[in-house]
């Protein structure tokens, strides 16, 4: 069975050649069902068009039947990482600095192996946190097992505008982002899915 290191080895470079960055590779599930997700954004908006997932399922589809590194069926997703994506690359803290996080670590750091703060920056290899009762937390990046930015107003705010190609109509309800509910609907992934 090929490791998602591996995985991503053989994804990453397609990924590059269309311009994408790669995000997370992981496999979900069991073997009687299993998905093997890819993340990937376009580097200049953050997110990916549903033509963008289209043109990298394919060539991952085209890829993967060549190559069959996947032992038994599987269901290919590729997606955009979303509002609220997962942080799995050190710069990833660093461009959302001032955004509230939750954080599952490999290690106890300062007693704790899980945070819910919000990034206060990134030193060399480290990833600093303000965690709200507790103060200043700084955590080794390979000390983090997974994070995730949590939707708040700010950060649907700040990942504005949203690529609207693909949309039939766009109505403006003359509120802003400070004001909006947070509704899942801002969260929406745009995902291409194929059964192998």
């Amino acid at each position: 069975m090929a490791t998602t290191v591996h995985l991503a080895d053989l994804i990453a470079p397609i990924a590059t050649a269309q311009g994408l960055s790669l995000v997370r590779v992981q496999m979900n599930g069991s073997k009687a069902g299993q998905t093997l997700q890819v993340m990937a954004e376009d580097p200049a908006t953050g997110q990916l068009t549903l033509e963008q997932c289209e043109t990298l399922s394919r060539a991952l589809s085209a890829m993967l039947d060549e190559v069959d590194p996947i032992e038994h069926e599987y269901a290919l997703e590729v997606s955009s990482p979303g509002i609220d994506r997962p942080l799995t690359r050190l710069g990833d803290y660093a461009k959302w600095v001032g955004h509230d996080v939750r954080a599952k670590l490999t290690e106890s750091v300062d007693g704790r192996v899980r945070l819910h703060g919000t990034i206060a920056g990134v030193t060399g290899e480290n990833v600093e946190f303000t965690v709200p009762t507790v103060g200043p937390v700084t955590v080794p990046f390979t000390a983090i097992d997974s994070a995730k930015l949590v939707l708040t107003n700010k950060l649907i705010a700040a990942s504005r505008p949203l690529d609207f190609a693909d949309a039939e109509q766009v109505i403006d309800d003359g509120t802003d982002a400070d004001a909006d509910d947070g509704g899942s609907d801002h969260a929406d992934n745009d995902n291409a899915t194929q059964e192998y």
